[in-house]
């Protein structure tokens, strides 16, 4: 239990900051689960579309500190190995 008026200001930041990342991985996590859903459905027009929607949001939570702009870099370089994979089966 925090004593001073510091800790608790901390306390609520803290609360505050997970929520934010927690809100932002969630957005990251759904737009991946959509775009891996269109990549096994084959639907090759719609897997680009996602891809753009999934890259933009983790190029922008990238730039905060929910996540390393080196794990933002190599998630989108495995999304993107995926989605070239499909372009060539077809």
């Amino acid at each position: 239990m925090p004593n001073t008026d510091s800790a608790k200001k901390r306390v609520t930041q803290n609360v505050d900051r997970a929520a934010r990342n927690r809100w932002r991985r969630n957005r990251v996590k759904t737009q991946e689960k959509l775009f891996l859903a269109a990549l096994h459905d084959g639907d090759k027009v719609k897997a680009e579309a996602e891809f753009r929607k999934v890259a933009s949001i983790l190029d922008r939570v990238g730039t905060t500190s929910t996540m390393h702009r080196n794990t933002v870099a190599r998630r989108k370089s495995r999304l993107a190995a995926r989605l070239n994979a499909l372009a060539k089966k077809s």
